[in-house]
């Protein structure tokens, strides 16, 4: 049996709090990745994140910190992203 670790802990202790935490990271954690394909999708389009930030009508540096691992970007503004890619988020 695999041993728990600190985030299975901390996982355990939130989910005990809010029975409902277990689908809220889930989504989180979906979100991050579709980012992370849409980033990849950007690089691979050729376009900068300069360029993104004006289709997006915001900041190259919101274009930046909305691709960095340290948000929890919501999905109207991954979609609002995606659309700048000229994607659809189904």
């Amino acid at each position: 049996m695999p041993r728990k670790d600190f985030l299975d802990e901390m996982i355990a202790e939130r989910t005990k709090a809010d029975p409902e935490f277990p689908a809220l990271l889930d989504a989180a954690v979906r979100r991050r990745q579709l980012l992370e394909d849409l980033v990849a999708e950007r690089e691979a389009l050729g376009l900068s994140q300069t360029i993104v930030a004006a289709r997006m009508h915001t900041s190259r540096s919101a274009v930046a910190r909305l691709e960095s691992v340290e948000t929890n970007a919501k999905l109207s503004t991954v979609e609002r992203y995606a659309a700048a890619l000229g994607k659809k988020i189904n």
